[in-house]
């Protein structure tokens, strides 16, 4: 099982980027996916999540300029990012909370990163 993620860059403040992840391999079962981000210096914080019902949670520092969104047939999360500030300058992860078929329960799986830079 791999999670791969996509749709970083730079961009003006004010600026908007989507991001998408994918999970494949051999999935039985995915619950919650979402994203975090990691600031130069910072801890990672998480930044917004969607259960496989669709219900969406958001940090606060991102509610209402964030939306996430899934494809549960296809196994993807994209994290569309409107009115982009410094701040949101960050290399973003993917996680889905999972089942591949020779787990047991299930796990979070992560991908590997993708820079988004906002700056004029």
């Amino acid at each position: 099982v791999q999670l791969q993620a996509s749709g970083g860059g730079l961009v003006q403040p004010g600026g908007s980027l989507r991001l998408s992840c994918a999970a494949s391999g051999s999935i039985f079962s995915i619950d919650v996916m979402g994203w975090y981000r990691q600031a130069p210096g910072k801890q990672r914080e998480w930044v917004a999540s969607i259960s496989s019902g669709g219900s969406t949670n958001y940090a606060d520092s991102v509610k209402g300029r964030f939306t996430i969104s899934r494809d549960n047939a296809k196994n993807t999360v994209d994290l569309q990012m409107n009115s982009l500030k410094p701040m949101d300058t960050a290399v973003y992860y993917c996680y889905a909370d999972l089942r591949g078929y020779s787990d047991y329960a299930y796990y979070d799986y992560w991908g590997q990163g993708t820079q988004v830079t906002v700056s004029s």
